[in-house]
């Protein structure tokens, strides 16, 4: 199964985000990452959606969010052309001489420590999805307490616009 990014611009008013999930599960496609958040258009919000399928899936997909009114464009993100993050803070056990190492780990992979405890630090992470997943793997060994990640968000490069 491939993975698809979806970029849409929907109407920024209650109710939208739930019509556009509910669009999902009506149709048992699954989401596997979603980001919300208002433009510099306050009207208007961009949603990043990744999903798992076929190209016949994605063509459905992008046919069934066309329908619904508060859709204003979607477009399909290729790595090529986009620049795709994702944020991820994870709380690491991390006493003694555990502690210096942890840093050390999180400095090669350009990630900060926000928040330290007695016990645990908090680390802050940006980047590819790969990126971020072999960060975790090498922190586990050390002991993740928990993690959150924020799911994919992707811009254009360059001079396009996505509309």
């Amino acid at each position: 199964m491939n993975k698809f990014v979806l970029s849409v611009l929907v109407e920024n008013h209650a109710g939208v985000l739930s019509r556009v999930s509910g669009l999902f599960s009506r149709r048992g496609y699954n989401i596997d990452s979603l980001t919300v958040c208002e433009t510099s258009n306050k009207g208007i919000s961009r949603m990043t959606i990744v999903v798992r399928g076929d190209e016949h899936i994605l063509e459905q997909i992008q046919k069934q969010l066309s329908k619904l009114i508060e859709v204003i464009s979607i477009e399909s993100c290729d790595s090529k052309n986009t620049c795709q993050r994702e944020t991820a803070l994870i709380k690491v056990k991390a006493s003694g001489e555990k502690r210096a190492i942890i840093i050390e780990t999180c400095d090669i992979y350009r990630a900060h420590i926000v928040d330290v405890g007695l016990e645990s630090v908090i680390v802050e992470a940006t980047g590819s999805e790969e990126k971020i997943d072999s960060l975790i793997r090498l922190l586990e060994p050390y002991g993740i307490l928990e993690y959150a990640k924020t799911g994919l968000t992707a811009m254009g490069r360059g001079e396009t616009v996505m509309k």
